[in-house]
């Protein structure tokens, strides 16, 4: 059995090395000429928080040179920089991972291993490839930075000079109190611990711990105010203080970078799961988009627009700021607007801070999955660029909404699979009634038309006269059926015009009664009427069609001498139709579905097989399509009432009544 053979998945390290551009483009290349799937990866060492302000302006640069090589961007958080990447290697499946030269010092007696070193024995089975650096432009891009990050600010010497001047008098007043030199220690211990929460730069904490020594010794050491020791013992104290200073401030400098970084990352957790959580509960596009925008800007404190894409047209925006929320853009620059569309069209981010458009107000990015853009999101940057944490986040927020998109895309077209099979389901039923359902009056048409034609002399009249009754019977109801069919579809499509009037209830009965079945003559039908002069607002051929459709359900299951009882009245500001009959009635579960197209119910009526169940169907859509509505209950002791509502009319007696047979 052949096996299916692994993508190819190539993974280069983002770094703020001037030099790491060259190394995404052989990254690149390696990806292009195995066709495999691109990632960039930067670990942040929460113990090297606090880029100064060239390195993160190179890192933002080589992230965007990295994503504008079709790299898909990758932010991760750490403490150790080759566990990190082995890590991500292994589960995101990377097959080749492609680094800078290590820029540590290799110790010929040190047992240490370098970064590359780690990295081979994490991941053994993937392909590394180190490409050197330039060490020429390596010192000449970070010789600046190497100083400022050495060189202290004035706020900060400011602090370490408070700090020890307090803990100073504070060592003085325990020795008034009579506290030995091992309490006074510790008062200054915690005074290099404070300067290294308090203090940004690693050397002000060299800087407190050295002072704290020297002013022990000068201040509390025999012979005081000098820097001198009677006895050699205390160099040995006053080294191990120095030891234990410089080794407490800087686990204490440690901590506070990785308390830093956790904050960072439970604010990002946070969000991301705020935004989740909202995105699931969204019903709507509209609703993800906003929902979106709005976490944008809670997350970044900037202005925030969101554009919806529908089939590939950009829609009216909204704007997202700390004061107002969701509020419609009635304006937009045509700078701006060509910007949009560049982004719509080729699925990529720019304008401010990229080199397309660099000039914009806003940088756009396109909310987009698998190929289909969804919306547009532009961010008001100003003169501050977004971090490398800031871009990390977004691009993640912008990944959840693309995906809720893409669920509710994919969830409305279910809906609309379910909605088309059902049709075809409909249609199914329908052409398989038609077909079995029809077959016996056109049989019976067709045999007594023979009949006739062939043997119409042989025939007495009284066989003649059954023959045409049957035939008459048969087409009536072939009639009947078309006339449902088609009103039915046209309502159900909205094809069908309703034109309603002022009509004479009365006067809609009697002319239903003139056309309903010809064995009515078997069944006892009576009208009972509240008052002779009811109007109600209708259209007056689609209601004698109901009225017609509920007399002949009624002639059709109702045994010979049962009673058919028509009833009408006002109730309200509604004019009512009750229909009843006594004969078997319906059980719940047929009462359920009466109205439902296609439904036959259990019939116990012989000659009511044929029914397509189309009548019941009809007449709900009509009175409904009226404004109205129709009931279905058991009449007592048997037998069914229908009753529906039409809005009534007031009119003047002066006025003309229209002319039902117009």
């Amino acid at each position: 059995m052949d096996s299916v053979k692994k993508r190819e998945h190539v993974l280069v390290c983002i770094s703020p090395s001037p030099t790491n551009k060259r190394i995404v483009d052989e990254a690149y290349g390696l990806a292009h000429a195995f066709n495999a799937q691109f990632t960039a990866l930067y670990v942040q060492i929460s113990e090297k928080d606090g880029l100064d302000e060239d390195d993160e302006k190179r890192l933002r640069d080589n992230i965007k040179y990295a994503e504008d090589k079709g790299a898909d961007i990758t932010t991760l958080v750490g403490d150790n920089l080759s566990v990190q990447i082995a890590e991500f290697a292994r589960i995101s499946g990377v097959t080749k991972i492609v680094v800078g030269r290590s820029r540590e010092k290799e110790h010929r007696f040190s047992r240490k291993q370098t970064f590359i070193e780690q990295l081979i024995t994490l991941v053994p089975d993937i392909n590394i490839y180190i490409i050197p650096d330039s060490r020429a432009e390596i010192k000449k891009a970070g010789s600046s930075s190497f100083v400022e990050q050495i060189l202290p600010s004035w706020k900060d010497l400011l602090i370490t000079a408070g700090l020890l001047a307090a803990m100073t008098l504070l060592g003085s007043l325990f020795y008034r109190f009579g506290f030995t030199e091992a309490n006074i220690i510790t008062v200054y211990i915690l005074g290099v611990l404070l300067d290294a929460i308090y203090t940004k730069s690693h050397m002000c904490n060299v800087i407190s711990s050295l002072g704290s020594v020297l002013l022990f010794n000068y201040f509390f050491t025999e012979p005081r105010l000098t820097f001198h020791a009677y006895e050699p013992g205390y160099y040995v104290t006053f080294f191990i203080m120095l030891t234990a200073s410089l080794l407490t401030g800087s686990l204490a400098n440690r901590l506070k970078n990785i308390a830093s970084e956790s904050a960072k990352t439970a604010y990002r957790t946070k969000v991301l799961f705020d935004t989740n959580q909202l995105l699931q509960q969204s019903r709507t596009e509209e609703e993800v988009l906003k929902i979106s925008a709005s976490q944008v800007n809670l997350l970044l404190g900037r202005d925030v627009i969101i554009f919806p894409v529908k089939e590939d047209q950009i829609l009216g925006g909204y704007l997202y700021t700390n004061d107002k929320q969701g509020s419609k853009i009635s304006h937009m620059d045509d700078s701006e607007a060509e910007v949009i569309r560049w982004v719509l069209r080729n699925q990529k981010k720019a304008g401010s801070t990229t080199k397309v458009f660099p000039k914009a107000k806003c940088l756009y990015l396109a909310i987009r999955i698998n190929g289909t853009v969804y919306g547009i999101m532009g961010i008001r940057i100003g003169e501050s660029a977004l971090k490398t944490f800031e871009n990390s986040i977004l691009l993640s927020i912008l990944g959840e909404c693309a995906l809720a998109l893409e669920n509710l895309n994919n969830a409305r077209q279910k809906e609309e699979a379910a909605l088309l099979a059902e049709n075809e389901k409909l249609r199914a039923n329908l052409l398989r009634s038609i077909s079995h359902d029809l077959r016996t009056p056109l049989t019976s048409i067709s045999g007594n038309a023979s009949n006739l034609y062939y043997h119409y002399k042989e025939l007495n009249d009284e066989t003649r006269q059954q023959i045409f009754s049957d035939i008459y019977d048969d087409s009536e109801w072939l009639i009947n059926l078309v006339e449902n069919l088609l009103s039915i579809t046209r309502i159900e499509n909205g094809q069908m015009r309703i034109h309603t009037s002022c009509e004479l209830v009365s006067d809609i009965i009697d002319e239903a009664l003139k056309h309903i079945d010809r064995n009515s003559c078997f069944h006892n039908i009576k009208i009972k009427a509240g008052s002779d002069m009811l109007f109600a607002e209708m259209d007056p051929r689609l209601i004698i069609q109901v009225i017609i459709n509920i007399v002949n359900n009624a002639i059709k299951y109702t045994d010979k001498g049962s009673d058919i009882v028509l009833e009408y009245g006002e109730k309200g500001k509604n004019i009512f139709v009750s229909i009843s009959d006594n004969g078997p009635g319906m059980d719940d579960q047929t009462k359920a579905h009466a109205f439902d197209m296609f439904y036959t119910g259990k019939n116990t009526i012989s000659d009511s097989s044929r029914s397509l169940g189309l009548g019941l169907a009809l007449c709900k859509s009509v009175i409904e399509a009226h404004g109205g509505r129709i009931d279905l209950k058991d009449n007592h002791p048997t037998g069914c009432i229908f009753t529906f509502y039409l809005k009534k009319k007031e009119v003047d007696l002066n006025e003309q009544i229209p002319d039902i047979n117009r």
